[in-house]
């Protein structure tokens, strides 16, 4: 009898601690910048990601994201990231419990860029 009660301890707590849209879709998304024109640098949180026309791979967050595009003679433009809710997250709602949701929430896959790829026009600045 102890060891029916202990696998199944073990098994709870096992599906409890599990997050299950951190573990399938992991914790960030590729997603592809262009500009024109090219050569723009890709900041995200103020480090540098790449250079236009770049895929790269940015963190998921639930807060708002943003990436700039900068050139030297142009104006930056700061892009807000679209995202969406993950609906692989609803497996932790009906399996994994509170704690699941939560290392869902903490490493941002409760949510999933929706768009995956942004092109910018840069203005040129004005002499």
């Amino acid at each position: 009898m102890k060891n029916k009660l202990s696998t199944v301890l073990l098994l709870g707590i096992v599906l409890s601690t599990t997050s299950c849209a951190s573990m399938f879709t992991g914790t960030q998304d590729p997603i592809t910048f262009t500009s024109n024109p090219e050569g723009a640098t890709v900041f995200h949180k103020g480090i540098e990601k790449c250079v236009t026309p770049c895929t790269t791979k940015i963190p998921r967050s639930l807060s708002k994201q943003t990436v700039t595009f900068q050139k030297e003679g142009f104006n930056s433009e700061e892009v807000k990231l679209d995202k969406k809710f993950n609906p692989v997250t609803l497996l932790n709602i009906l399996f994994g419990g509170a704690i699941g949701v939560g290392i869902d929430a903490a490493t941002g896959s409760l949510t999933k860029y929706s768009s995956k790829k942004y092109d910018v026009e840069l203005e040129s600045k004005q002499p």
